[in-house]
């Protein structure tokens, strides 16, 4: 703890250099004092050696070749303006410094030198990418964890207001089971943790659409390391993630430009050789202004658990795509025969069957074969083997190249010899997912329009459209398989998990999940015909849980936010005091509010303050908590056996 006397002593002498290191209102210009102390400043120097307790406290003598030399220990008096006395050690160095350290120490206080990264989580309130709401409460917290802590922030939490939805309405709901849909309010990686004991293992498909980092999306962090924030961010969050895949899952994840080749490398890290591709969905057509480019796309990066139990689907073809080409470029030419060559008995003699050609050509030069003779109208290639005229030709279809062939048909080309070229053609009912996705059902603009029509108004920013995530849940998953997204905005994934029959885990920490999230999947319930709802023949029906996790510290954290005047924030904080808050244990809070310059900061620093030293181990109610009485009388008796169902516990 640092001593108040030598703190009070160095103010005094501080201040006999005018305004240089305080300003008008009086407040310690730390950031000044350090920088010139680093300099080593000759008066700055001066004038603190001079003192005789500062000189006594902080320097050092040393024996060098006989002579006896003195060396003032910079670096300890330095971290008296780095770490407020309020704090009972040096828990904010971490905050204050990133980089290489040895033994705990910084390089500049050891000589020994290894690369450390502490490990730091990163608290996002904001749910949705890229919402634009300008008066929505959305406190964005990334603080150093301690390694001993992680274990506490992460265990499974207390659930409350556990309600089902279906086509009946609303009701309580006092148990849980696998086949279950699940939409849960909270913090996205706590919430995570709580579903790992029931779900690890389980989860055959994840979706994720989070803040893009562009610097004018809801991920802006108040540091100079907002890329590493973003990605420490995400780490966390792909990490759970894939304990929670099936081990032959595939998670997609959107991106646009911004960090595209930053997630790729971490998502390369986390899921260990099992890249599978990177789509491009052409999301707004006419492209956003970045400058040199108009930038027309975002990207889809997609990753299995594991390269060799992976299992994805191929893709219906639509018919739309043959009605705008020609009649016969609608079919692939099958290798089963060589169109190159001419077509024979001699180089097909397992063929028994007599083949008639037509004597007329389309366009193209191509004219149908049949086994059928026509009198009029075909003439025959070559004479039988056996003479089987009424028996029907039938050819099989099967895989080629990614292909599932269905629709077949003969056709033959005549060489300049007389002879003939015969192939198959061939039309494709399925096909591998392709890499680039520009059809307008994709668009930014079409996720929009049919969020705008389910409201009657704009309620939500950059929805994705439905089919995007019709496309994406066929390759990745089968009827009643379960499909998580953790950033769920405004349910989209949801909803099409829904209508396609698959299973569905939701989680979303803004407040729209309930006026937004859930009244639109009560609407798919009932059955609207949005969407993909008329591809699908969706009717209606089905079923959700939603639950909250219980709110502690985070109920505080809201309310520190919100506050507008001092005066609320005084309000807020002595009710933490006087209601039991959790604060970080290294904090006296009493001290915090004596000292003159908190009374000095500014509103917005005072916040930023309290939320600092809430303790963020305690945003809710760990499911081990349970066990306390007191928990128990803030908790309904259906929510208490709610939550026994949900970890699979009759008593705790």
């Amino acid at each position: 703890m640092i001593d108040s006397k030598i703190m009070e002593t160095t103010k005094s002498i501080l201040k006999g250099f005018g305004n240089t290191y305080f300003s008008d209102k009086g407040t310690l210009k730390r950031n000044k004092v350090i920088e010139d102390l680093d300099a080593y400043t000759p008066m700055l120097m001066k004038a603190l050696l001079a003192n005789q307790l500062i000189h006594d406290t902080y320097t050092e003598s040393i024996v060098i070749d006989d002579n006896s030399v003195e060396i003032f220990k910079l670096n300890q008096f330095i971290e008296m303006f780095m770490y407020k006395e309020y704090w009972q050690d040096s828990y904010t160095k971490f905050e204050n410094k990133i980089g290489l350290t040895a033994g705990g120490k910084f390089i500049d206080e050891s000589a020994d030198v290894v690369l450390d990264f502490p490990f730091k989580d990163t608290v996002l309130k904001a749910g949705m990418t890229k919402e634009d709401q300008k008066d929505t409460d959305e406190p964005f917290l990334h603080e150093t964890i301690a390694k001993a802590e992680i274990d506490q922030l992460l265990e499974p939490k207390v659930f409350v207001n556990a309600t089902k939805y279906d086509k009946n309405g609303e009701h309580n709901v006092s148990n849980y089971s696998d086949q279950d849909n699940l939409i849960i309010k909270g913090n996205n990686l706590i919430a995570l943790y709580s579903l790992k004991k029931r779900y690890a293992g389980k989860i055959k498909l994840i979706y994720l659409d989070p803040p893009y980092n562009t610097g004018s999306d809801s991920f802006k962090y108040n540091d100079k390391f907002n890329e590493s924030t973003w990605l420490t961010f995400m780490k966390n969050r792909l990490e759970i993630s894939k304990e929670l895949l099936t081990d032959d899952g595939v998670i997609f994840v959107s991106i646009d430009r911004s960090e595209f080749a930053e997630l790729k490398v971490l998502m390369d890290e986390v899921f260990e050789n099992s890249y599978l591709g990177t789509m491009i969905n052409v999301s707004t057509p006419n492209g956003r202004d970045y400058g040199s480019f108009a930038q027309t796309h975002d990207y889809i990066h997609v990753y299995a658990k594991s390269i060799d139990m992976v299992k994805t689907n191929t893709l219906d073809v639509s018919e739309d795509k043959f009605k705008l080409q020609d009649e016969i470029s609608k079919f692939y030419l099958h290798p089963l025969f060589n169109s190159n060559s001419a077509f024979s008995k001699d180089n097909r003699p397992n063929l028994y069957y007599p083949f008639y050609i037509s004597e007329r050509e389309d366009k193209r030069g191509y004219r149908s074969v049949s086994v059928k003779k026509d009198t009029l109208h075909t003439i025959e290639v070559f004479p039988p083997k056996s003479k089987t005229d009424d028996t029907q030709f039938v050819w099989r279809w099967g895989r080629n190249k990614g292909q599932e062939l269905g629709e077949t048909e003969l056709v033959g080309q005549q060489k300049s010899d007389g002879s003939f070229r015969i192939a198959q053609k061939m039309r494709p009912k399925k096909q591998i997912p392709r890499t680039i996705l520009q059809d307008a059902k994709y668009s930014n603009r079409r996720g929009t329009e049919e969020l705008q029509k389910l409201f009657d108004g704009k309620v939500f920013s950059f929805p994705k459209p439905e089919n995007l995530l019709k496309t994406i849940i066929e390759i990745g998953s089968n009827t009643g398989d379960t499909v998580l997204d953790f950033h769920m905005g405004s349910a989209t994934t949801q909803v099409v998990a829904m209508k396609m029959n698959r299973r569905f885990i939701g989680i979303e920490q803004m407040d729209y999940i309930k006026t937004v999230s859930v009244e639109r999947l009560k609407k798919v319930i009932a059955g609207e015909q949005g969407g993909i709802s008329k591809d699908v023949n969706w009717q209606g029906g089905g079923s959700f849980v939603y639950a909250e996790l219980m709110e502690k510290n985070q109920g505080y954290l809201k309310d520190v936010q919100q506050a507008e005047t001092t005066k609320q924030l005084e309000d807020v904080v002595n009710r933490m005091i006087t209601g039991g808050a959790d604060f970080d244990f290294r904090v006296d809070v009493e001290k915090v509010l004596q000292d003159p310059e908190y009374h000095a900061m500014s509103l917005a620093d005072k916040k930023q303050l309290m939320v600092k030293v809430i303790d963020k181990n305690q945003l809710y109610y760990a499911y081990s908590e349970m066990e306390d009485r007191d928990v128990q009388d803030l908790m309904s008796e259906s929510d208490i056996a709610f939550n026994k169902s949900f970890y699979g516990e009759r008593d705790l």
